[in-house]
């Protein structure tokens, strides 16, 4: 007589509890989708009242709560890159601790005009190293201990850098006379650097006149060597005044005179500003978007603190009952 018992029941048993439990699952899906529209018909008034509150808000914090960033690029002259840093910190510390005052005394006339402000140096490492085989040397060694990239942003490097960024940020438009021009006068405001750019203004001009006279002079000899007729005489005076050298100065003595004039340009001021660009608007998740973010942050906070007092009673309840 055969004992085995017949696996297509089991089978069939194993289907029909998982099309149950199907079932079930969908059912409690409706029974919970049919709750909460009668959550929200019964509470209709309430949840209008705090969509048109939330819209409300957010329209008055849209309007009234804009960000805007600000940059500043300026070129420290005179090895004063320690002396900006320290005055950008010096301004931050002061907004931080809440000294809006101090805002005032620089000559801003808007106390809220600056709510953050920060200084990094613009990275050109091609401008760091040009003409100055030490800096690259610098660069080769810190690189060998470390990565390149931190050995180029770190402080020691970075301040080296021919230009500098200040960004602050504000919570209103503002105009390059309102805080622009009173941020670099307070800057530019040392009674040691001004000292200092004077006598380095002035002797970048005798500079540049010096090596136009010796500019002059060289074009000179090389034109009492043009006069020459005869090829033996050239050769002669080419051995003797070392032309090739002479040649090589005068096109060094060309490129630093470029340089210079270029340097003379920013020599005005300690701090000479470069370029700015003002009032850009923040693209921020909620910036301009909290009129939409709001309703449905208030509709989701009252839904949850009805979900707590539900299940408060609920359980309050059951606790009086097993006491009983």
């Amino acid at each position: 007589m055969s004992t085995k018992v017949p696996q297509n029941t089991d089978q069939e048993i194993d289907i029909f509890q998982l099309s149950k439990s199907i079932g079930g699952f969908f059912d409690r899906v409706s029974r919970s989708i049919f709750r909460t529209i009668q959550f929200f018909i019964r509470n209709w008034i309430t949840v209008l009242i705090l969509f048109v509150l939330g819209v409300a808000l957010g329209f008055y914090l849209d309007s009234n709560k804009k960000t805007f960033k600000n940059e500043v690029v300026v070129a420290p002259n005179f090895e004063s890159v320690d002396y900006l840093y320290a005055k950008i910190d010096l301004i931050q510390a002061k907004i931080a601790a809440g000294d809006v005052d101090f805002l005032l005394q620089m000559g801003i006339s808007d106390r809220n005009a600056i709510k953050k402000i920060e200084i990094k140096p613009v990275a050109d490492v091609y401008k760091f190293i040009e003409d100055k085989e030490q800096n690259l040397e610098l660069i080769k060694l810190m690189a060998e201990v470390g990565d390149v990239k931190k050995v180029l942003e770190d402080n020691v490097t970075s301040k080296n850098y021919t230009y500098h960024t200040i960004t602050f940020v504000s919570n209103e438009e503002i105009s390059e006379k309102q805080v622009i021009e009173p941020l670099l006068k307070y800057l530019n405001n040392s009674t040691y650097f001004d000292a200092i750019q004077k006598i380095g203004y002035k002797n970048l001009e005798k500079e540049i006149a010096q090596n136009d006279t010796i500019i002059a002079q060289i074009d000179e000899v090389l034109k009492g060597l043009s006069s020459k007729s005869k090829s033996d005489k050239v050769v002669y005076y080419n051995e003797n005044l070392q032309l090739n050298d002479i040649l090589k100065t005068k096109q060094k003595l060309i490129l630093d005179q470029g340089k210079n004039r270029f340097r003379l340009i920013t020599f005005d001021k300690t701090i000479k500003e470069i370029n700015s660009t003002l009032n850009i608007n923040e693209n921020k998740i909620v910036n301009g978007n909290l009129k939409m973010i709001l309703p449905f942050v208030f509709i989701f906070v009252f839904v949850l603190v009805s979900l707590f007092l539900n299940f408060y009673r609920k359980q309050l309840a059951l606790s009086k009952e097993n006491q009983l």
